[in-house]
């Protein structure tokens, strides 16, 4: 082998190694450069000022949302409240309507109580009285059904919020304020007053 072949093959590896310091491959790269070769051109020329102007637009946007949010809420509060409101008032409506009817079904039960208290002695035993006492019995059970009650009066104290006095007398077996007889029946439904008993009241 000449001189210039041995001077050309020893001079070989040096420059390979050379090029390899010069251009790492993929694998000897640092990962932070290739982060770096991975981002968009345009990111990286985003400047201090521009990137301030994303966060504030990001708040902007932050606080519209809880702004939206919070609107939501209080309409939604809102319109829960206009439906209770709407199923209460027709709550109360209906009672209205009941109780009006229900008024004129209680003239007609006064006068069949009256009429069986006031029976003749002789007409437990007649058909025809038997008929009286049954229209009495199912007008009381249409009041039962709507949920109409009787308002407690006899020997009750008197309250001005359920009863009606329609004289106040003296009576010895009696106490002062004390309901002597029921004229009349009083009617509630619910919590409402139909209408109050009408009584008699020892003074």
């Amino acid at each position: 082998m000449t001189d210039e072949k041995k001077k050309h093959v020893s001079k070989t590896p040096i420059q390979s190694n050379e090029a390899d310091n010069e251009n790492p491959t993929a694998a000897q790269k640092n990962p932070e450069a290739e982060a770096i070769e991975a981002v968009s051109p345009e990111l990286v020329s985003i400047s201090v000022e521009e990137l301030g102007d994303l966060k504030s637009e990001l708040e902007k946007a932050h606080t519209q949302t809880k702004e939206y949010f919070e609107g939501w809420q209080r309409e939604r509060a809102d319109f829960m409240n206009y439906k209770k409101r709407v199923e209460r008032d027709q709550t109360q409506l209906h009672q209205v309507v009941t109780a009006n009817i229900i008024k004129k079904f209680l003239a007609v039960l006064d006068d069949m109580e009256l009429a069986v208290k006031n029976r003749p002695t002789d007409a437990t035993d007649q058909n025809w009285w038997n008929g009286v006492e049954l229209i009495s019995r199912k007008l009381q059970g249409i009041l039962d059904a709507e949920g109409i009650a009787r308002i407690p009066a006899e020997n009750e104290f008197f309250d001005p919020n359920r009863h009606e006095a329609i004289s106040h007398e003296d009576n010895p077996n009696f106490q002062s304020g004390q309901v002597i007889e029921v004229v009349k029946q009083g009617y509630t439904m619910g919590d409402k007053v139909i209408r109050p008993a009408m009584v008699r009241v020892a003074r």
